[in-house]
């Protein structure tokens, strides 16, 4: 089997949204939960979206993950390399982009990568290099509050530069605008120039289609879904056998309905208000979270039993920014993130324990350490439960479950309804 693509995402949320893109797109997907292991059946697609939990560890980590989902993937014999990373480009001084994508170009010998993190879609837009969320920049909105990877900048340029060992240089609108050639001149000055990368950027979803059909150029790109919409897009007009990317979708699973929320966005707070008025939801404090962990989960196990077997249920360790920040200045910010994400983490294996089948999962680091601690190895992508997050079935793993894994920024108001819906 040949790939057309190939994909290394940095959360698991993030791995959803770019395969339910890529599904709508007319590929055929499959989302992996870490490079598979040698016995694990491939299904016959077009793209695997490898889903790593990298965002948020130490370079040299993420750049060892990164090496082996890019071996895994060319074995495969996928054509080209996506290294998918959030459209808020969320990442520290210190990575994990530049980095990863420093290491990913050194390995294909390719010349400047494109990197775009722009999905009009979702109202992510790049213009002279600067990332806007809606109308103001992403280091004016409540998307700047990232409790692991706070964004304070919005010159991309800047940032990229900030953690990469080669220059970086922009490929603006102007150029994007004129066409594929245009973008394909600029880049060959950005090589004489010795640069690395290149933000591109993206305000229309046409520009992505032209990104998308240049960045095939070279064995690399790195962005976000939107620049997975332009490759699929490119990838699919020229297959001789076109598909809808569907996959057969079956009958629901049976079984108890759940959901976990660990984001503290702006977004993941008004839902979990909004689920209060027609669900029991059960507010988990983060500083007892971190300091006795194990006895709130039991507690909450506890009290999820008692209500499953009535319809769906949501316990929330989400906060406040401030909140989150209070608890980190007490105790540290990367020990108060993995006793959360444990916490919730045991959660997921609690709720499964007690019958749970169909799991919504808010947030990228929660629904990484809720899958890791369940050990699913894949999933098959369904239909779209809201943009950025579809349906996801199980693969090779017993008990067998649907499960909607949601950045922590994605979504209506009534999202959690939505998602139990459509796991009805």
């Amino acid at each position: 089997m040949t790939l057309l693509l190939g994909c290394i995402a940095d959360d698991y949320t993030g791995a959803s949204d770019l395969a339910n893109t890529l599904t709508k797109a007319g590929l055929r997907t499959v989302q992996t939960i870490g490079v598979p292991a040698a016995d694990f059946a491939l299904p016959d697609v077009d793209a695997v979206v490898v889903a790593l939990k990298s965002r948020s560890i130490p370079a040299t980590e993420a750049v060892a993950l990164s090496r082996g989902a890019r071996d895994f993937l060319g074995g495969e014999g996928a054509r080209h390399i996506l290294f998918k990373i959030c459209s808020t480009f969320d990442s520290t001084d210190a990575g994990n982009i530049g980095p990863v994508t420093d290491a990913l170009r050194a390995d294909a010998s390719a010349g400047p990568v494109l990197v775009t993190p722009a999905f009009p879609e979702t109202g992510r837009t790049v213009y002279f290099g600067h990332l806007f969320v809606g109308a103001v920049p992403l280091n004016e909105s409540p998307l700047k509050d990232h409790p692991l990877n706070p964004m304070t900048d919005a010159n991309l340029v800047r940032v990229m530069a900030r953690q990469s060992a080669a220059p970086v240089g922009l490929v603006d609108l102007h150029t994007v605008a004129r066409g594929p050639e245009a973008v394909r001149s600029r880049l060959a000055v950005l090589a004489q120039e010795g640069k690395g990368a290149a933000i591109i950027d993206a305000v229309f979803e046409r520009d992505l289609e032209t990104i998308g059909a240049v960045a095939l150029d070279e064995p690399l790109s790195v962005g976000a879904s939107g620049l997975g919409l332009g490759l699929a897009r490119t990838l699919a007009a020229g297959r001789t056998a076109p598909t809808d990317g569907a996959v057969r979708w079956g009958a629901s699973v049976p079984g108890a309905i759940a959901a976990i929320a660990g984001s503290c966005s702006a977004a993941t707070l008004e839902q979990i208000a909004r689920a209060e008025e027609n669900m029991p939801v059960l507010r988990l404090a983060a500083e007892q979270l971190v300091t006795d962990g194990a006895a709130v989960v039991a507690e909450a196990i506890g009290w999820a039993r008692e209500r499953l077997a009535h319809g769906p249920v949501l316990i929330a360790a989400s906060g406040t920014p401030q909140e989150v920040a209070a608890v980190q200045a007490r105790h540290g910010r990367h020990a108060s993130g993995l006793a959360i994400e444990q916490a919730s983490a045991a959660l997921a294996a609690g709720l499964v324990e007690a019958g749970v089948r169909r799991l919504v999962v808010a947030g990228g680091e929660t629904s990484g350490a809720c899958v890791d601690r369940l050990g699913i190895a894949g999933f098959e992508v369904g239909p779209e439960i809201a943009a950025g997050v579809p349906l996801l079935r199980t693969v090779a793993y017993a008990p067998q479950m649907l499960l909607a894994l949601k950045s922590g920024n994605f979504g209506g108001p009534d999202f959690f309804a939505r998602a139990f819906a459509a796991m009805s």
